[in-house]
């Protein structure tokens, strides 16, 4: 598999200090998935800035459900998932590198995720996001990389902390009740274009949190 393009990776660079992006991908009309799962809707540069900007984070944020369904295994990053149920397989590849699960102070399990994981509890029957994110400050991992899914990504975008969105848009149209990137309260979050790269009929786009 070809590297990308050495000045679209400059494009998606760190600024200096904390920093919280999300890559997600949707089609024309608006869905998060194809028959289910993201992989659908891409194009070969969007697998690759997939897998180039993980090693760019110092900690993947990902919700459980994506984890089961997408199949998530080991990262280049440790991985924090977002579970509020602790309904997990401990004996999947995930937990071989040991990665960081977020979840709240009733959770079930918890104790036995703390055999398997290091255990970030923030908040009491839903997930606070700013106290996850200031959990994984506290690790030292102040570049994070959101992977969805759409409850994760509208949690964080709700509390305020959502600083870039990578938003690769595909030229499919999908219909049906696929799900939208985000899921959750009303926002009024505003966003200023970034950038724009083309790749066939496929647009990568990189919005930042107006100032």
């Amino acid at each position: 598999m070809s590297d990308l393009p050495a000045d679209l990776l400059a494009d998606y660079a760190h600024p200096d200090g904390p920093w919280l992006r999300a890559n997600m991908i949707a089609s024309a009309d608006g869905a998060a998935t194809y028959e289910g799962l993201s992989g659908g809707l891409g194009n070969e540069t969007d697998k690759l800035l997939f897998q180039a900007l993980r090693p760019m984070a110092d900690a993947i944020i990902v919700g459980a459900n994506t984890v089961r369904i997408e199949r998530y295994g080991k990262a280049p990053v440790p991985m924090a998932v977002v579970s509020r149920s602790l309904d997990l397989d401990f004996a999947s590849p995930l937990f071989d590198g040991r990665p960081i699960l977020i979840t709240v102070s009733d959770a079930p399990r918890l104790a036995e995720a703390r055999e398997h994981a290091e255990v970030i509890v923030a908040g009491e029957g839903a997930v606070d996001f700013g106290a996850a994110v200031a959990g994984l400050h506290r690790l030292g991992l102040t570049k994070l990389l959101c992977e969805g899914g759409p409850t994760v990504l509208g949690g964080i975008a709700a509390a305020g902390l959502l600083d870039e969105l990578c938003l690769t848009l595909s030229p499919r149209l999908v219909g049906g009740a696929a799900p939208r990137i985000v899921r959750g309260p009303a926002l009024e979050e505003g966003m200023s274009l970034a950038a724009v790269r083309q790749d066939g009929d496929h647009l990568f786009l990189r919005y930042r949190r107006s100032s």
